[in-house]
């Protein structure tokens, strides 16, 4: 059920770091292995046993993974299907897109056992869908199919299971026939300025231009546009 223990968050963190730091790596997708669940969220079985210091403890490895997650440079995919819960549903909204398969099922149980989900759901899913989605679904627990995440913006394409993968990788072959240094000063620039005044946000745009606009990435765009040829990317 892609159960998150501690030793995967750790794991998952180390491979985010060494990723953000990749650049040849445009875009990042995340998936799972297995046929029930994208995730489940964390490891409750692992929890059983915990004092408050392992609570603790666990939960600075939930927080950089997550933290991971969302500050990749990268643009990132999450790619889901059949159950995407508690922290599964938060890494879905730790990424800047989904696709969903079909069958997929969001939801944050957390309430129902005590907790509250705090893998970012708190803020995301409010900044995504709006406070009154959020309330409902954490206050009870209720679950969300993937045509109705659709439906009010939280994922990007819905298709069949079996097309799953193609969906996925059609979406970030699209992203990648866009400039690589466009694409990460532009998602820098929407991503600093959430919850910013305009006028600060429209200043951390500026900046963003700047750099794209001395870029290799630049020259390049505008030759093969003028050439009538795709461009090829030189990620500078």
């Amino acid at each position: 059920m892609n159960a998150i223990s501690g030793a995967l968050a750790d794991q998952l963190t180390a491979k985010l770091r060494a990723v953000a730091r990749d650049s040849d790596t445009w875009v990042v997708v995340l998936t799972a292995a297995g046929e029930r669940a994208f995730c489940v969220g964390a490891d409750l079985k692992e929890r059983r046993m915990f004092s408050l210091e392992d609570f603790h403890r666990n939960r600075t490895s939930m927080r950089s993974m997550f933290g991971a997650l969302r500050e990749l440079p990268q643009p990132s995919i999450a790619s889901t299907f059949g159950f995407a819960l508690g922290g599964g549903f938060e890494l879905a909204l730790s990424c800047d897109l989904t696709v969903a398969a079909a069958d997929t099922v969001f939801g944050l149980p957390e309430a129902r056992v005590g907790l509250i989900p705090a893998g970012g759901a708190t803020q995301l899913l409010t900044r995504a869908a709006g406070p009154r989605v959020a309330k409902q679904m954490i206050f009870t627990g209720r679950r969300l199919d993937a045509r109705r995440a659709k439906e009010i913006g939280l994922v990007a394409e819905v298709v069949e299971r079996a097309g799953l993968a193609e969906a996925t990788m059609a979406l970030a072959n699209g992203i990648c026939a866009s400039s690589p240094v466009a694409v990460r000063e532009a998602k820098g620039a929407i991503d600093a300025a959430l919850g910013a005044p305009l006028g600060d946000g429209l200043e951390l745009e500026n900046d963003a231009w700047r750099r794209t606009v001395q870029s290799d990435d630049r020259g390049e765009g505008i030759a093969a546009f003028n050439e009538k040829r795709e461009p090829r990317w030189r990620n500078r």
